[in-house]
């Protein structure tokens, strides 16, 4: 690592800790030439697929259409910033831990489509309706009674309690 100060090329680590989310190390490091400290970040450097469109165009994947896609659909709809932010994290895992080079569109397609319908339908239609290129009313309708006879997926999660229950000698707990 070259000092960004002198752009000597010797330096040496003070301190190594994880970041708060573990995905990266924070290495804090001092110059052996001008004696400057200054902190570098370092993290696996995961490669996504190439797309496969329709049209059998290669293109990169690009994470910034994936996630104003994902918003649009969502826009005005009552979904946190952190579900979201969770269910980008579960598609973008899913990319890269498949180990295919290239991956056809419509399987991001899918998985978007997936992660919506568990959080919220009205933005689940709207993606399908631009996605499947809906061309009149009834389109609309049967994607609705498909996803009504669909079972619905629980996005709440239950917290365990920490502490045993605790009875009396009634056996009522306390």
């Amino acid at each position: 690592m070259n000092c960004p100060f002198c752009d000597q090329g010797e330096t040496k680590v003070i301190d190594s800790r994880l970041t708060g989310d573990g995905r990266q190390i924070r290495r804090r490091r001092e110059c052996l030439d001008c004696n400057e400290r200054f902190t570098t970040f370092e993290g696996a450097e995961l490669v996504m697929p190439r797309l496969i469109k329709t049209d059998d165009r290669r293109e990169p994947f690009d994470e910034h259409k994936l996630r104003s896609s994902m918003h649009r659909a969502l826009e005005k709809r009552p979904v946190s910033a952190d579900l979201f932010e969770e269910a980008m994290g579960r598609m973008l895992h899913k990319l890269r831990t498949m180990g295919e080079r290239e991956v056809p569109s419509r399987l991001v397609g899918e998985l978007v489509m997936e992660e919506l319908r568990g959080l919220d339908e009205v933005a689940y239609i709207r993606f399908a309706s631009v996605y499947r290129s809906f061309q009149d009313v009834t389109e609309f309708q049967e994607e609705v009674n498909r996803l009504q006879k669909q079972p619905k997926k629980k996005s709440k999660r239950v917290q365990l309690s920490l502490l045993p229950d605790i009875s009396d000698k009634t056996g009522k707990k306390k």
